[in-house]
């Protein structure tokens, strides 16, 4: 899919991984891009976007990824704008790491991993990106009625493409239940719209990053990042969210790409 001219929504693109495909797409030549975080540090994320185009490319949409009237409010801004989103990137996530039994050697009671956490990153990585995924296909279905286009077909060309943020520890990290669940959730997730979304000339895809050089990484510290990460990877250095941001661009414009790609930096722990 050539992104020239179309338009794009990124959550999470204060920081890491979604600041860095955000500066991706508009290096790359997207027509505009739609910055959502929770955080004012977006501001300055479009501010530099914008200062390093010849044009205006960047919007800055502050709020809550989990709020459905603000993920409303955030398409309706886009579309009224540039047209439904062809890319949709939902990057935002968090962490509440924690071992799901842990013993008190003390009382002899076992203390359970909080299930108001769970649900958090439940619906911080898992509902979130659902529905920003959903709602894309969505904009797109209802653009192509007005135009009076039914079920696409292979001559229009794709018509957006969404992928999803997964992550290597899918594959089961000691401490990251909740975490780990989300992210092999989002496989199923993308398989199963992938096959609905056709009818609209949507595709989708999920990357699986390893450590990344984000502030989510970075709070683990660097004691722990030296000990228990860079050991255990080929490249012996955290991933630079730009080679992520590249990989998704990748994944973005080769529409033969489907189902998952690994960006794991050869990251291969201890049993």
């Amino acid at each position: 899919m050539n992104i020239k001219g179309k338009s794009a929504i990124i959550t999470g693109a204060g920081s890491g991984i979604g600041q860095a495909i955000a500066i991706e797409l508009a290096e790359r030549g997207i027509g505009a891009v739609g910055l959502v975080d929770r955080s004012d540090n977006v501001l300055n994320v479009a501010r530099v976007i914008n200062d390093r185009m010849d044009r205006p490319v960047a919007e800055a949409l502050i709020g809550d990824v989990t709020d459905a009237a603000f993920r409303a409010k955030a398409f309706d801004l886009m579309c009224s704008k540039y047209g439904a989103p062809a890319v949709c990137v939902p990057a935002a996530g968090i962490t509440r790491d924690q071992i799901a039994v842990k013993m008190d050697k003390q009382t002899g009671k076992a203390s359970m991993y909080p299930i108001e956490n769970f649900r958090l990153v439940m619906e911080v990585n898992l509902v979130a990106p659902v529905y920003w995924a959903i709602e894309t296909v969505a904009r797109i279905a209802e653009e192509r009625a007005r135009k009076g286009k039914g079920r696409w077909t292979a001559e229009e060309g794709i018509q957006g493409t969404i992928i999803f943020i997964g992550s290597i520890s899918k594959q089961g990290i000691p401490g990251q239940v909740a975490y780990s669940a989300t992210k092999a959730a989002l496989d199923g997730v993308a398989a199963t719209l992938g096959k609905e979304a056709t009818y609209h000339g949507v595709r989708f895809a999920t990357i699986h990053p390893g450590f990344t050089d984000t502030p989510m990484v970075r709070a683990l510290g660097q004691e722990y990042i030296e000990k228990n990460i860079l050991p255990y990877t080929q490249l012996k250095r955290l991933i630079d969210p730009s080679e992520i941001a590249d990989a998704i661009y990748f994944m973005i414009c080769n529409s033969a790409v489907s189902g998952e790609l690994w960006a794991d930096a050869g990251w291969h722990p201890s049993a």
